[in-house]
């Protein structure tokens, strides 16, 4: 294949002029996969996009911005120039129009699998600002779902983000949803609320709910959602998986590091763990089914990356012995990979004293042994310092480094526990999960000390149960300090645009040890990017929480078209 550049992007264009007449006018239909299918079949050689007439931000290590590129298959082959031979059927060509390119979003630590598991036509509402949004989102919803179907949204969202400041009521969901049941729940364990046709399904299981819809926080919750999973099959469980992966990849989030779920009580075959029940609940030898069943379909819209959550009460730490012990870490392709432990590895001190779990230095061991990636969650000072001296104590005599640790979430670190991590090779996963609901005296984490001290740092959401999965929110979050409603609440700890995508990009390879595929745009790096319908760089602050890819490519597939920027086939 002969490489034509032509210097600046209007001389490629017209460059391209001639060769276009044979497209007849037709732009390519993206998501056409028979057509995606026949192109492989007839490609022996492989497949080429070239993108021209851009701002492709590469985050590359000095930050390159180029106006083109061509991926050949799976990854980026010419990097700030274009490879390309008139009239090979084998290759498209992307007229970008000016837009804002970045490398496909790479988020460190959600919880996209029990996204894609969530019953009923779970709908994200995390960027409604009012009843108003809300009833838009359903409305849209409910013209592409089946007749009758229960709109759900449960977690990915809190009251205080609506100037309403309260969940909508019965007679509101029912102005909006008048023929489908509609249930939204706050968080892991509510409060909820739900209209008519729900209140209906609820009242005949037994469960109350008031006048108004409402149902009550923690046990009434928890039914309720019990009620919606009894009636949920398999195939509705690969549908929401489907449905999460694009809901992701038209964020432009490309790669999820998916840190599990809290065991269902009264769950088969486990043994003395910890167990609770809520939206970050489900039985993780069965959760995972549905996400493999299409990765083996080849139908994968983005990268997924499990992290195996086991919550041992026992001393013993059979569940994770039998974890690190039978399963392959760093194992799997590309799309879907097993990548460590997370985002617990024993029962922890959640709630009231922190108190270091007697079984937890043999974990940790157990885990380094073993050479798993680990990704520990704390939310305080005191569950920093547990965790931090239980490293300290292994790394004399196994080291951690090249185990690439961290700990997750880190909302209240010190600078003295930053160092001590950093001293260890460990890193710190930082989310912004503040942004929906968080206030001055519960803000965190101190994103610019801890981008300061040098340590391995990335982004991320922790979404979906009391955080947002739009990158574009917890970026506002980074770059503002601001929540929701506006509230400067993180002051002080703010970073630059370029900081901040850089943690939600390059960074992030790091804690998959993936340093040399995902993150930025780079030759023989995997082809993952994201075209914006607005410059993340230029934008108003506000306008950034409006951000939304307009198209979204993995490994050179483009897994999410809006239609607005115009692709020719060849």
């Amino acid at each position: 294949m002969k490489s034509l550049w032509y210097g600046a992007p209007g001389a490629w264009l017209r460059g391209l002029a001639a060769a276009t007449l044979l497209l007849a006018g037709a732009a390519v239909s993206a998501n056409d996969a028979d057509r995606d299918r026949d192109r492989d079949n007839d490609c022996p050689h492989g497949r080429d996009i070239t993108l021209i007439n851009g701002r492709i931000h590469t985050m590359d290590a000095s930050n390159r911005v180029v106006s083109t590129l061509t991926i050949h298959d799976d990854r980026f082959a010419a990097v700030g120039r274009a490879s390309f031979a008139f009239g090979e059927h084998c290759q498209q060509v992307v007229d970008l129009g000016g837009r804002t390119v970045l490398p496909g979003l790479v988020d460190n630590h959600n919880h996209i699998v029990l996204l894609g598991i969530r019953p009923g036509y779970h709908t994200p509402i995390e960027t409604a600002r009012t009843f108003a949004d809300i009833a838009s989102t359903y409305r849209m919803r409910i013209r592409n779902a089946p007749a009758g179907a229960f709109i759900t949204s449960i977690g990915g969202f809190n009251p205080a983000q609506f100037v309403e400041k309260r969940l909508p009521t019965l007679a509101e969901l029912d102005a909006i949803a008048p023929s489908n049941p509609v249930y939204l729940q706050v968080a892991f364990t509510g409060p909820s609320v739900t209209n008519s046709a729900g209140r209906a399904f609820f009242t005949s299981r037994g469960i109350a709910v008031g006048a108004d819809g409402s149902i009550a926080a923690n046990a009434p919750t928890v039914a309720a959602l019990n009620a919606l999973r009894s009636v949920q099959t398999f195939d509705d469980k690969k549908r929401g998986t489907l449905d999460a992966m694009a809901y992701a990849a038209a964020l432009g989030v490309t790669s999820n590091f998916d840190m599990g779920g809290f065991l269902i009580p009264g769950s088969p075959n486990h043994e003395d763990e910890f167990t609770f029940d809520g939206a970050a609940s489900w039985d993780p030898y069965t959760a995972y089914d549905p996400i493999l069943e299409l990765h083996r379909n080849g139908q994968m819209k983005v990268r997924v990356r499990v992290f195996f959550l086991s919550m041992d009460n026992s001393l013993a730490i059979p569940i994770l012995s039998r974890r690190v012990e039978n399963a392959f870490r760093e194992f799997g392709n590309d799309w879907l990979k097993t990548a460590g432990l997370g985002e617990f590895i024993t029962n922890w001190p959640l709630f009231g004293q922190v108190v270091l779990p007697a079984n937890y230095p043999a974990a940790v061991r157990k885990a380094a042994q073993r050479g798993w990636i680990y990704q520990q969650h704390t939310l305080s000072s005191a569950e920093d310092n547990a965790a931090i001296t239980a490293w300290e104590q292994l790394n004399a005599q196994v080291p951690i480094a090249p185990l690439h640790w961290s700990l997750a979430h880190a909302m209240t670190i010190t600078p003295q526990n930053v160092q001590r991590l950093k001293a260890m090779g460990a890193g710190l996963a930082l989310h912004g999960f503040r942004y929906l609901a968080g206030t001055p005296a519960a803000a965190g984490p101190p994103y610019r000390m801890i981008l300061d001290s040098g340590i391995k740092v990335g982004a991320g959401s922790d979404s979906a149960q009391i955080s947002a999965l739009n990158p574009w929110l917890m970026l506002y979050y980074m770059t503002t300090g601001k929540n929701s409603s506006g509230e400067l609440i993180n002051a002080g700890q703010t970073l630059t645009r370029q900081e901040a995508i850089r943690l939600y990009t390059a960074a992030n390879g790091w804690f998959s040890k993936e340093e040399d595929k995902i993150g930025s745009i780079e030759g023989g790096k995997l082809a993952d990017l994201v075209v914006l319908n607005d410059d993340y760089f230029r934008v108003p602050d506000e306008s950034l929480k409006k951000l939304r890819s307009v198209l979204t490519i993995v490994g050179g597939k483009v897994v999410h078209n809006s239609g607005d920027v115009r692709m020719y086939g060849f």
